[in-house]
């Protein structure tokens, strides 16, 4: 049997579907306190006082919580990059003589009731002096400078026969999962070991950062896997509330549990994406790259959270994209203002840096008189020159380009859209009289961060299969997909295998699933120890058979002699026989049908795609509609294709709501102006079109045994650049669109500027 590549029904599928998932806010305890977060309603000022005298006599109200009554902590970055300290930076558990955003955690009320603990939360007085407010990028305070590049850019720009500079941003959004965070914290009386629902994502790194804070081992914590109801970069990042909530839980020694509602979550969550882009390409007379360079600012709000600098360096490490760039200079200046803070969403610094460099392309093809496909087809990288070294490095790798054919792709997106009738489609919307443009982006991914990932397979005595991974369960079907590489492995149904994710107790090494890795890293665990357990029963099963390991073959859960169909021995029997006692187990030989097996990687792998946008815009109202959208992506090895396909059409929604609906902003003050759905503009099933994907496997990765490329992102990566580029299209503007999200605002001040 072989599983790999099939179409395998989700295994999570069945509870879900039928109400049975466990999520957070599905858990709670007898006599369980609950949590409400008492938050800034000003930008920035001096704390002058917080008075809880009237709040603690509110009935059911056990505690009120201010910054002098807890240890002095602050939050710690998760992955330190470009040797660059943020301690100055790094944010505080509960303000305690500033405040630096609407919506920064001030005090904790606890009752015995979540509306009681409400009520009370209203009742705390905050006295802070207001402070003078930056909300302007530009005039923030510049918490990190560095940059990244290779090549002689000078000369390139000097050499020059056509240069081509524009300025972009791209607004600040973020993740709005269906289900906001949530955390119960149970507690043992005695020992006060914490058992913690809710920490999805890295729950081993959150176990230990919370272990030093608290300053207990970690065996004291014990993280249990939960479902989530979405994670995408915001989610399962230690934030304030993940200290709090736990010490709260043994200050108290009773079970504590606060759920985030979605006003909190718009104003608390991690932010993302807010970049302005001076952005400048060199070409030769031809059209030919020569070189380019970017001078980015990169608005981080508040304080530094725990991805530190990530996202503004993976801008500049993934700006040249699959392009052959022989010199590239960035520059980027992270600046600190009075917003909420900001960290990774879905696609991070890729989604900003694709949206600035395809539309700086678009802009030059017009400029040089050459198509915008032939133009990125002159540019592209080809399948010989890979792989392909850039003199940088991004989280702590170099950035080594793998395998791949970008051109081949882009030539398939292209002729796959023709198949499908877009450009047809677009001459008969103009002929029509209507404002339609088409656009393209091409894209390059990174995924399968390491440094490690660690994996459990063992076998029962029933034969049922049992995976302990270090990832998590965010709605991305790990668990199907961890299912089918075990049991390609072990030659068994996936039916039989049982995958837990993220349970710090079964998986004490796990890293987690955050930057496309479950599959490239977690995957590739799980097959080595999966192969392990496959060539220890092979093992036992000779001496069981009396026969050569040689001889054996396995089939469908049994390892039988070749040529001899009745004589065989099933993985339930080879699992009693590695039982201790059993006489085909050596001294001193380990029991069990077990193995973990670890994972390591030096380079990330870089899946890359293209995205193909037709658009609608009415020049009279500037409101964008999306009929048709294609995305082709490399997968280099599809472990589910359909889980693939879904992963592409969800990025593409979430790209849509970043490119045309979706932005934070701030008035004068630091106000948010977007704290409801109201204001805060996702897309809704009206707003989407049906989505065309062509899935390619013709570059495996030669980094992991399995071959495969992350597929988490690749829907998203390009949506804003391509959406950009249809618009601009469609007016036929001489520039840039300048600025994204495209809100009907903002391209009715466009249509003024275009000719069509």
């Amino acid at each position: 049997m072989t599983f790999i590549g099939e179409r395998v029904p989700r295994k999570e599928d069945s509870r879900l579907l039928r109400g049975h998932g466990r999520f957070a806010d599905d858990q709670d305890r007898p006599g369980q306190l609950w949590v409400r977060v008492v938050r800034s309603p000003i930008a920035h000022g001096r704390i002058r006082s917080v008075a809880t005298a009237t709040a603690s006599e509110v009935d059911g109200v056990v505690r009120v919580v201010t910054a002098a009554d807890l240890p002095d902590r602050r939050i710690p970055v998760r992955l330190k990059v470009q040797g660059i300290n943020l301690d100055d930076h790094l944010q505080p558990v509960l303000a305690t003589d500033t405040v630096r955003y609407v919506g920064e955690p001030v005090a904790v009320v606890v009752a015995e009731d979540p509306y009681v603990a409400e009520d009370a939360a209203e009742l705390v007085e905050l006295d802070i002096d207001e402070l003078p407010v930056v909300v302007e990028t530009f005039q923030g305070t510049v918490a990190a400078d560095f940059r990244l590049g290779y090549g002689d850019v000078e000369q390139a720009f000097v050499d020059a026969a056509h240069i081509v500079e524009m300025e972009f941003d791209v607004g600040r959004h973020s993740a709005v999962p269906m289900e906001p965070r949530a955390l119960l914290v149970d507690v043992d009386p005695g020992s006060g070991a914490l058992q913690i629902h809710g920490m999805t994502k890295v729950p081993v790194f959150n176990r230990d950062v919370l272990a030093t804070m608290l300053g207990v081992d970690e065996n004291l914590i014990h993280v249990h896997a939960i479902d989530a109801g979405g994670g995408f970069g915001v989610r399962g990042e230690f934030y304030p509330e993940d200290f709090l909530v736990p010490w709260l839980a043994r200050e108290l020694n009773r079970p504590v549990k606060w759920v985030e509602d979605r006003a909190e979550h718009l104003v608390a969550v991690n932010h993302s994406r807010q970049q302005h882009h001076t952005i400048a390409a060199a070409f030769d007379k031809n059209g030919v790259l020569l070189a380019m360079r970017d001078d980015v600012l990169h608005d981080n709000g508040a304080y530094a959270r725990t991805h530190g600098i990530i996202v503004p360096e993976l801008t500049l490490a993934m700006l040249p994209g699959p392009y052959r760039v022989p010199a590239f200079a960035g520059r980027i200046r992270v600046m600190l203002t009075n917003k909420t803070p900001c960290g990774t969403y879905r696609a991070p610094g890729r989604f900003e840096g694709t949206a600035v460099r395809e539309q700086l392309l678009d802009v030059a093809a017009d400029k040089l008189g050459i198509d915008r496909v032939e133009l990125r087809r002159k540019n592209l990288l080809d399948a010989r020159e890979l792989p392909h070294t850039r003199e940088m490095s991004t989280l702590g790798t170099d950035v080594v380009l793998d395998s791949g054919d970008y051109v081949g792709l882009l030539d398939k997106a292209m002729a796959e859209a023709d198949r499908l009738g877009y450009r047809a489609e677009l001459a008969s919307l103009r002929a029509q009289g209507r404002t339609a443009g088409l656009g393209v982006a091409v894209f390059l991914e990174k995924s399968g961060l390491g440094p490690q990932e660690t994996a459990d397979v063992m076998v029962g005595t029933s034969g049922a299969v049992r995976v302990h991974s270090g990832g998590t369960s965010l709605g991305q079907g790990i668990e199907t997909v961890l299912a089918q590489i075990t049991a390609d492995a072990l030659d068994v149904d996936p039916a039989v295998v049982t995958v837990v994710n993220g349970d710090t107790a079964l998986q004490p090494f796990g890293a987690g699933s955050w930057a496309s890795r479950s599959t490239v890293v977690g995957g590739s665990a799980v097959h080595k120890a999966a192969l392990a357990v496959r060539e220890r029963a092979i093992q036992m099963a000779s001496r069981m058979l009396e026969v050569s390991e040689d001889d054996l073959e396995t089939r469908c859960g049994s390892i039988g002699v070749r040529g001899a169909p009745g004589s065989s021995v099933t993985l339930g029997e080879v699992a009693k026989a590695c039982r201790p006692g059993s006489p085909h187990l050596l001294p001193d030989e380990p029991a069990g049908l077990a193995a973990r097996r670890r994972f390591e990687v030096e380079h990330m792998t870089y899946p890359y795609g293209v995205h193909v946008a037709l658009v609608d815009v009415d020049r009279g109202t500037g409101l964008v509609q999306v009929p048709r959208y294609l995305v082709a992506y490399e997968i280099g090895r599809a472990i589910n294709p359909t889980l693939v396909e879904g992963q592409l059409v969800g990025g593409v929604a979430q790209g849509i709501g970043g490119a045309l609906l979706e932005e934070f902003r701030y008035d004068e003050a630091g106000q948010p102006q977007a704290v409801t759905f109201m204001d805060y503009l996702l897309p809704t099933a009206a707003e989407l079109p049906k989505v065309d994907v062509l899935v390619t496997e013709d570059a495996p990765a030669p980094g992991n045994p399995l071959g495969v490329k992350g597929a988490g992102e690749g829907g998203l990566t390009a949506a804003g650049a391509a959406i950009a580029g249809a618009v601009r299209d469609a007016l036929d503007l001489p520039g840039p669109v300048r600025r994204l999200p495209l809100t009907a605002e903002r391209v009715r001040g466009l249509t003024d500027e275009g000719t069509r």
